[in-house]
């Protein structure tokens, strides 16, 4: 969905969208999206900023491996977004410009309005957690015989060498 200029002039744009899988395209293999995006929410010219205001609500369901074991992720994703646009022309390319900590949930965009989908492609990859795992207590692969640790006890032995040290043994 675009969210044009022109409609926001008339007044606030209200919106309701769903996206299917494949949809947005989240450039990684890693995370997938595993069912229906849906969002809702307004988008409305601020008149103080100079800018696009869009808040709104999105729920998705995504999938990625676990960063320990490889094993499927499910990662359900329910959060709210409340941003501000304003026009690119408002910066000057020879401009060193510094942001303060108010200013940083604010984006820029260029012509004539703003995608949707870009919006939502930043919130739902911000909204992932940084570690993904299948259960808290997820005992990973075996760096010896590459079994995971949480189907098989293994019983392999772990010995760590430091080969920085190694010179030193040799006295």
């Amino acid at each position: 969905m675009f969210l044009s200029l022109k409609e926001m002039e008339r007044g606030r744009v209200v919106f309701r969208e769903t996206y299917p899988p494949g949809a947005i395209e989240f450039f990684d293999p890693q995370p997938r999206q595993a069912g229906e995006l849906v969002v809702e929410g307004i988008a409305e010219l601020s008149p103080a900023l100079l800018g696009i205001s869009v808040r709104g609500r999105l729920q998705v369901m995504m999938e990625a491996e676990c960063d320990r074991c490889l094993e499927p992720v499910s990662l359900p994703i329910e959060t709210g977004f409340e941003l501000t646009y304003l026009p690119a022309s408002v910066l000057r390319d020879d401009e060193d410009v510094g942001i303060e900590e108010a200013e940083a949930e604010v984006g820029f965009y260029q012509g004539d309005g703003l995608d949707l989908a870009d919006v939502l492609r930043e919130q739902v990859l911000l909204a992932l957690p940084m570690q993904r795992l299948c259960v808290e207590d997820c005992r990973g692969i075996c760096p010896v015989c590459g079994q995971n640790r949480n189907r098989v006890a293994c019983g392999c032995r772990e010995e760590l060498h430091d080969d920085r040290w190694a010179r030193l043994r040799d006295l």
